[in-house]
């Protein structure tokens, strides 16, 4: 199934490093014009290296003001990956208001934020768009410490299913995919047990986690017209985790 993008121009958010980053890449192999955007530059610089003529946005997305400043003008998007997500493991009786509010300010706020940003831009201009939320399977299941984070992704399994609604009378197709542990630095925080990371992967059917590349397939499906008729909607890239 070849993929093209080219003509249409894509935002991915979270874009410094792991899914993001590999989103982008396979974006602008596929002719996209992107926009990549993080808070951290020397992400931004070395990937503009590897993909000539991304344009990069470097900015707190966890900051309304600043973001708002950076974005607010970003001009046409046809595509947008909500990508950004932080996590700080915190068992349940010591979760701190500056961890969640942190956590729910980049994992959640910002999609609804950005996500009017691009939605209003492609009402305004009359034409049809994909938007796709990195979600997690945790958004299903209980993984210890994980309180915060998990909620924000429980929370963005049911904002994912209210922006299809509101948005598909202006052809805006939303959907999520929900990956299991991914090699990334971020999941690395979760596998800090050797014995806990062995066990966790016997549970998936599959016998292994996730590759990056799974999920970026996954992503660049949703947004192709190749998912025309897909919109409220979950992919589970979780290796049969669910079905265990």
């Amino acid at each position: 199934m070849r993929l093209d993008f080219s003509g249409g121009r894509a935002l991915v958010t979270g874009a410094g490093k792991g899914i993001g980053r590999g989103t982008v890449k396979a974006l602008h192999a596929l002719g996209a014009a992107v926009i990549a955007v993080s808070r951290t530059n020397t992400d931004l610089v070395s990937l503009s290296e590897q993909c000539p003529g991304i344009e990069t946005v470097c900015v707190d997305l966890g900051d309304w003001e600043a973001t708002e400043r950076a974005l607010g003008s970003v001009g046409p998007v046809d595509l947008l990956v909500n990508n950004a997500a932080t996590l700080q493991t915190q068992p349940f009786l010591e979760v701190t208001k500056d961890v969640f509010d942190r956590t729910f300010n980049v994992n959640l706020r910002s999609v609804v934020q950005v996500s009017q940003i691009v939605a209003r831009g492609l009402i305004q201009r009359g034409v049809p768009g994909s938007i796709v939320n990195v979600s997690s399977m945790v958004a299903h299941v209980t993984f210890p410490n994980l309180a915060v984070y998990s909620s924000t992704k429980g929370a963005m399994t049911t904002l994912t299913k209210v922006m299809a609604a509101e948005l598909g009378p202006y052809k805006i197709r939303v959907n999520s995919v929900n990956p299991t542990v991914v090699p990334t630095a971020m999941s690395q925080k979760v596998l800090t047990d050797p014995d806990f990371a062995r066990k966790l992967k016997e549970r998936h059917p599959l016998g292994k986690f996730a590759e990056m590349e799974d999920v970026v397939n996954s992503i660049l499906f949703l947004l192709s017209d190749r998912s025309a008729s897909t919109s409220g909607s979950g992919i589970l890239v979780d290796a049969g985790y669910l079905a265990s």
